[in-house]
């Protein structure tokens, strides 16, 4: 090959090399860019482990932390980071509304020992909350707490006679349960001794309309029952044939009157 066509043969690769060059070559495909969804964000909310009924006790094993989408925790519900004591503050609590299994515990709906409502929330159906009056006199010391089971004594004046006075007394409500001694629902402290002026009774309807009927008729006495005799779970009775109402006389001017019972 002449010397001529090998210059002009390396010029047209030299070219072609260059052109190649400046067009960038080959070009590598794009990477593929790989997206990555962020992983959403929880939060640990306080949940009803098992089904909770209207009225039920609260305890430590019906709630549990469960975690939650933090967008869609409602701002009523109760967040560990924020309470994280919470399965012990709501211990003993009563539920005013039910909850299913899995739903978030909101606080509205729970009613605690020291809050409003509570004594409607652990009042039995059917049953109504009667306050009265007593003493350390009437009440036996103040040994009476809630929870106790007493006979409710009528005391009242009649005047018989002969200017003659009596005085009678008679039981007119057996085994009733004591709920509340003044504001206090519970023991606490290790308090053995409540002298308090307020003593709240559970009662039938028609118990109840005794006890009011009797508040204005005489003075009402609370008579501690023993923990063998009380029966919590038999039916109160407001009459017992067994055991009637005691009479004592006075005497006046001069007058002596018999001492009775009946």
């Amino acid at each position: 090959m002449k010397p001529a066509r090998i210059i002009v043969l390396g010029i047209a690769l030299t070219a072609g090399a260059a052109a190649y060059m400046l067009s960038g070559g080959e070009r590598a495909p794009a990477p593929v860019q790989q997206i990555v969804k962020p992983a959403n964000e929880t939060v640990d909310i306080l949940v009803a482990k098992k089904d909770i009924g209207v009225g039920r006790a609260v305890s430590q094993d019906d709630l549990t932390w469960q975690a939650w989408p933090l967008s869609a925790a409602g701002p009523l519900f109760i967040r560990k980071t924020a309470r994280p004591d919470a399965l012990n503050e709501f211990k003993d609590a009563v539920a005013r509304a039910p909850f299913v299994a899995g739903e978030p515990i909101r606080e509205e709906k729970l009613v605690r020992a020291n809050g409003a409502g509570f004594l409607s929330a652990i009042l039995p159906q059917g049953m109504r909350a009667v306050s009265t009056e007593i003493s350390a006199e009437t009440g036996a010391g103040g040994f009476i707490l809630p929870n106790d089971h007493v006979d409710v004594l009528l005391t009242r004046r009649e005047q018989g006679q002969q200017n003659s006075e009596a005085i009678t007394t008679e039981t007119i409500l057996r085994n009733i349960r004591v709920l509340a001694i003044d504001q206090m629902v519970e023991e606490k402290g290790g308090q053995k001794v409540v002298v308090g002026k307020t003593a709240t009774l559970e009662l039938g309807p028609q118990q109840a309309e005794t006890l009011a009927m009797s508040r204005q008729r005489g003075t009402i006495s609370l008579a501690l029952r023993s923990l063998a005799d009380a029966k919590p779970n038999a039916p109160n009775e407001t009459e017992e044939p067994e055991q009637k109402s005691s009479r004592v006389n006075f005497v006046r001017f001069g007058i002596n009157s018999t001492q009775t019972a009946k």
